[in-house]
């Protein structure tokens, strides 16, 4: 008898290590059969089929960790105290790695040394939705409001109003020339060199990393917006879609341009000992720091919480942070977390978020993403 206890708890002792290492073990030893995310070997099938009949699940945090965006990072962080300290669990950790690497980190897998939820203030790319499928992760889309881009200077320097096509022209790395469908190299120096009403000053922009999805809003938002003004680069969109994003999309690399990393606070802290240079991060740190900055207007319409909610700012996107399926019932709290930001105390136009800038999800989407989230809805592309 006393042997048969003893090898049932050894029996017991193995089906639960393994189920823990089975957590633990990354994506790619999975291979998909019929589009189904299958174990190579059928030995370890065996014992993950055992420990759901022996119901001895292991539990391998209780902390959620959350990676991502710069923008979402201070609306995430006020998120994360107040659930710590109203549900009684771990306040979850959070590191601002910038949306692209935060996909890279939340799609290496599945399991307690991947990420549970990852922020992001540009949508998921085709190729970065494709890389966590293929590691089997189902991915549930959250949605949490609105963000302005500012482009913002030192209040001791001049407040301007520019356009998307005056801000290609400073900072792209090729400009066209005199001559239809020539590039030349961006030969402007000063602002007023672009357009006499703008500061004559040394052009120099601070921005985020090219794995920021502010960077890649700004790139779509303004840089592709004000490119499209010339008639011949909008036709490359068709004709020759490669060299139309070469033209688009790539920033001066002479000084004019000066990529600043991830932290916006470090931006903001540079602007306001040069108020000839200019600024590129999102709505919330211009609003908490509206002491010391201030933001351009486009064509004539000012950054403000109204003019970013009903879309007449056109330099705007929504903000969302994508969650990892398997992780939740595993790690505890995550739907918790989730239903906390989506909360009327944190959307309401009053709410905690409004008050650090966010603009709220309106009444209607806010209830159809409470229910996608309750669903467990996972996204499709």
């Amino acid at each position: 008898m006393t042997v048969v206890i003893i090898l049932s708890c050894l029996i017991h002792t193995i089906v639960t290590l393994t189920v823990y290492d089975a957590f633990r073990v990354k994506a790619q030893t999975y291979k998909k059969i019929g589009g189904i995310p299958v174990k190579k070997t059928v030995f370890a099938a065996i014992f993950a089929t055992a420990a759901a009949i022996a119901a001895v699940p292991a539990q391998a945090r209780d902390q959620i960790n959350i990676v991502g965006s710069s923008t979402v990072y201070p609306f995430a962080t006020v998120v994360a105290e107040r659930f710590g300290r109203a549900s009684g669990n771990p306040t979850p950790t959070i590191e601002s790695t910038g949306s692209g690497g935060g996909l890279k980190l939340f799609c290496e897998g599945v399991g307690e040394n991947t990420p549970d939820i990852t922020n992001s203030s540009s949508y998921i790319k085709q190729s970065q939705y494709d890389d966590c499928a293929e590691k089997g992760i189902d991915i549930i889309e959250v949605k949490i409001g609105y963000d302005g881009i500012a482009f913002a200077n030192s209040k001791a320097g001049q407040k301007i109003d520019v356009t998307q096509k005056e801000l290609f022209l400073a900072l792209a790395a090729h400009v066209p020339g005199e001559k239809e469908g020539e590039l030349i190299a961006n030969p402007y120096e000063t602002w007023n060199q672009i357009n006499a009403k703008l500061p004559a000053v040394k052009i120099r922009v601070l921005g985020p990393p090219p794995t920021s999805g502010t960077r890649a809003a700004f790139v779509e938002l303004v840089m592709q917006k004000g490119c499209a003004k010339f008639d011949w680069i909008k036709d490359l969109k068709k004709t020759d879609k490669a060299k139309y994003g070469e033209i688009c999309d790539s920033m001066r690399e002479d000084g004019a341009f000066v990529e600043a990393g991830e932290n916006d606070n470090l931006i903001v802290q540079k602007l306001e000992a040069d108020s000839s240079a200019f600024g590129i991060f999102g709505y919330s740190f211009l609003d908490q720091n509206s002491d010391k900055l201030q933001g351009a207007s486009f064509a004539g319409v000012d950054i403000t919480f109204e003019n970013i909610a009903d879309g007449s700012y056109p330099v705007s996107r929504p903000l969302h942070f994508f969650v990892k399926k398997q992780h939740i019932g595993v790690i505890p709290g995550i739907l918790d977390f989730v239903n906390t930001f989506l909360s009327d105390a944190a959307q309401s136009e009053d709410g905690y978020l409004a008050e650090k800038g966010l603009i709220p999800l309106s009444g209607d989407e806010l209830k159809a993403m409470r229910a996608s989230v309750n669903a467990q809805k996972v996204m499709k592309m």
